[in-house]
């Protein structure tokens, strides 16, 4: 089997259908559900809290009970039967229990992949991450601009069907074989004995999270208020999907490149570059409030999201046991990719009231102190001679 090939189709067909979640679910429930937006924006607010305990404690403890293969069809099923609970809802409370039930089950795939993906790393089955994660980002901005053309046809019914389509081939996939390390069901002795927090134990493992925790965190107001941001500074509207996928495509070029050009570098030195290529990133946008620098700040994503990510992913497979892999993934999926994000929306939105483009400067609150931290990390590792290339 090629695991490079299986492990690039999962991340494509999983990150295809969060291409449509992610930017079109509560657009879909205003406009086909007939809730208002204060309404919406409140669901997925509580679906992201759902998210960070279904991350934080589902997801590792099903991953000491079942192997990696039986946890992503038991994701994958889980959240066909949460869409499917969406077709009677029409009221905000049932939409509501819809969301809640769908962000236990959907965003868990997540770390899911990545902790396999780990896993595969760790045994000399898959040499290139970067290569596989890659087809994720391709899905991802993909489906996007197949999905305008369709919502522009058939109207935005047809964001559903979409979703519950992806997940349907996601599942199938999911059933089909897999390589045989991810079947295998963790030894009971090692897991009962390990805590979800143990891997906080582990060597800078608290550092190298808060780093990227802040990292992460940087991009709330890019996320929440991007769009919006566009608009005010006069972009056209049929250039701002484009001008938002720019940020995807640095990210697929980063991915594909990453093992053969970054694969040498330090954890520290990556997160060093990770958080001034941010800080860069939203000093622009806020120096310069024109299309034209948004658009060029965009590949700045490669560096502010991608290698940050990248990072944490290259301390996971050098520094975590395979056992707590999950644990590790869960509590980043959480933490750094869930609630810290949640919590600088209220903060970025507080600012963009005042002025918008104070709401990309404030993100440096996050991104100074995550540059220093990662200055720090880097010369420890120096002085332990872990450094293979520096900057």
């Amino acid at each position: 089997m090629n695991t490079q090939r299986w492990m690039g189709i999962r991340f494509f067909s999983f990150f295809m259908t969060w291409g449509i979640f992610l930017p079109y679910w509560a657009g879909w429930m205003i406009y086909t559900k007939g809730i208002s937006v204060s309404e919406a924006s409140l669901i997925m607010s509580v679906g992201l809290v759902a998210r960070g305990l279904s991350t934080l404690f589902a997801f590792p403890y099903l991953s000491d009970k079942v192997s990696s293969k039986r946890l992503l069809n038991i994701a994958g099923i889980g959240t066909f039967i949460a869409l499917i609970a969406y077709i009677p809802a029409s009221s905000f409370t049932s939409l509501m229990g819809a969301t809640i039930l769908l962000h236990l089950f959907y965003p868990a795939l997540m770390p899911a992949l990545d902790s396999a993906a780990g896993v595969l790393v760790q045994n000399k089955q898959l040499k290139h991450y970067g290569r596989s994660r890659q087809w994720g980002s391709i899905g991802f901005v993909s489906i996007g601009m197949v999905l305008t053309i369709f919502t522009a046809k058939f109207g935005d019914e047809i964001i559903f069907w979409a979703l519950l389509l992806g997940i349907v081939a996601f599942v199938v996939l999911s059933l089909l074989q897999a390589p045989a390390v991810l079947s295998v069901k963790p030894p009971a002795d090692q897991t009962q004995k390990i805590g979800l927090f143990s891997v906080f134990k582990i060597k800078h493992f608290s550092l190298v999270l808060f780093i990227v925790i802040l990292l992460q965190a940087a991009h709330a107001s890019y996320y929440n208020y991007g769009y919006i941001f566009l608009q005010d500074i006069n972009a056209p509207t049929y250039l701002i999907g484009l001008i938002i996928n720019i940020g995807v495509i640095a990210e697929i070029i980063f991915f594909s490149i990453a093992d053969r050009r970054f694969g040498n570098f330090s954890v520290g030195a990556l997160l060093t570059l990770s958080a001034i290529g941010s800080s860069v990133r939203w000093i622009a946008v806020f120096a310069f409030p024109s299309v034209v620098i948004f658009s060029i700040a965009q590949v700045l994503h490669a560096f502010s999201f991608a290698m940050a990510h990248y990072a944490f992913m290259k301390y996971l497979i050098n520094n975590i046991p395979q056992v707590q892999i999950p644990k590790a993934q869960g509590i980043y999926s959480a933490l750094a990719l869930s609630w810290s994000t949640a919590v600088f929306t209220i903060f970025g939105g507080f600012l963009y009231e005042i002025e918008p483009r104070f709401a990309f400067i404030g993100m440096v609150v996050c991104t100074i102190p995550a540059m220093l931290l990662a200055l720090v990390y880097r010369n420890v590792e120096a002085k332990k001679g872990n450094v293979l290339e520096t900057i």
